[in-house]
């Protein structure tokens, strides 16, 4: 790994991981539908500028009925859960709690795809449920009567995460582009009814707030995704998976430099748990990813889920 990569890989971290952050800065405003609906458009006008740009059709009635069901699983039902958590919870808790994505998946294959459990993935699947009893347990957000709802509309977004990477692997190949160019107009279509029943804000949205949407779109989804394309390109999709386990570091780090969030001993022992659970339930290991980038292998892994 050159050291363009090494920096293009934790760029795309830290802006994964700023996404939480701008969600906590613009939900209060905006609320979880309007601001969900201005990321994902925004994010699909840029997608379809880079696509016109790089002469890259978008098959929309070949895969019309995929992208529905992509984007209600992948990015508008979980960015919607996500919305309405950070109105109540921390960055660094809703980062965490998005890492547990791949326990979720785990959880899926066993119970309805007859995937089998060895010992790793029991072992992951346990230490990820007590990084997260670690890092809610000692949180001072379980005081808050709404923490319950909050904390289980975030773990019902990774799950949706999860649903979507199996989805992905039974359902027929189509290139990552075109993925996450049709996924942010499906979810556009799926989050638009909601406008009808919620009014927009009484006053005027703050231009902090609107910036916020725009970065969620433009940046942390559009450009993310770009980034994300040219390391898998660059490296194989296995290395470029490491990015699932500095996402919370970078969450953590941005909540407590910009929102004053606390960093406490349970927040990094749960985190560091969490992520160890992840990484044993996902098959991750430093042996095969110092062959991969030494050999430059590519590797057919399902497509990583917007963040």
């Amino acid at each position: 790994m050159d050291l363009a990569s090494l920096a293009r890989l934790f760029l795309l971290a830290a802006i994964w991981g700023a996404s939480f952050l701008f969600m906590r800065m613009a939900v209060p405003e905006l609320g979880p539908a309007w601001l969900m609906f201005g990321r994902v458009l925004s994010a699909a006008v840029f997608l379809a500028l880079v696509a016109i740009a790089f002469k890259r059709a978008l098959p929309l009635r070949q895969f019309a009925m995929h992208f529905v069901l992509l984007s209600l699983f992948n990015t508008a039902l979980p960015f919607l859960l996500f919305a309405y958590a950070a109105q109540t919870l921390t960055a660094s808790l809703l980062a965490v709690l998005n890492a547990t994505a791949p326990l979720w998946g785990a959880l899926i294959g066993w119970l309805f795809f007859r995937q089998k459990m060895s010992i790793r993935m029991v072992l992951g699947l346990f230490l990820g449920i007590c990084g997260v009893a670690i890092l809610v347990g000692f949180d001072a957000i379980v005081t808050d009567p709404a923490a319950l709802t909050a904390i289980a509309a975030a773990a019902g977004a990774a799950c949706c995460y999860g649903i979507a990477t199996w989805y992905t692997r039974l359902a027929k190949p189509v290139p990552t582009f075109i993925n996450a160019h049709g996924s942010m107009w499906g979810a556009s279509l799926w989050l638009l009814p909601l406008l009808w029943f919620i009014p927009l804000p009484v006053t005027e949205p703050a231009q902090q707030s609107l910036l916020a949407v725009l970065a969620l779109g433009v940046v942390c989804t559009g450009v993310a995704y770009l980034l994300y394309f040219r390391l898998v390109q660059d490296l194989g999709a296995t290395p470029t998976l490491t990015v699932t386990f500095l996402i919370p570091v970078f969450g953590v780090l941005w909540g407590h430099v910009f929102l004053d969030e606390i960093i406490g001993w349970h927040t990094l022992v749960g985190a560091a748990t969490v992520i160890c659970g992840t990484a044993l339930v996902s098959g991750f290991s430093l042996n095969t990813l110092r062959y991969n980038i030494a050999t430059n292998e590519p590797n057919k892994l399902p497509n990583k889920e917007l963040r």
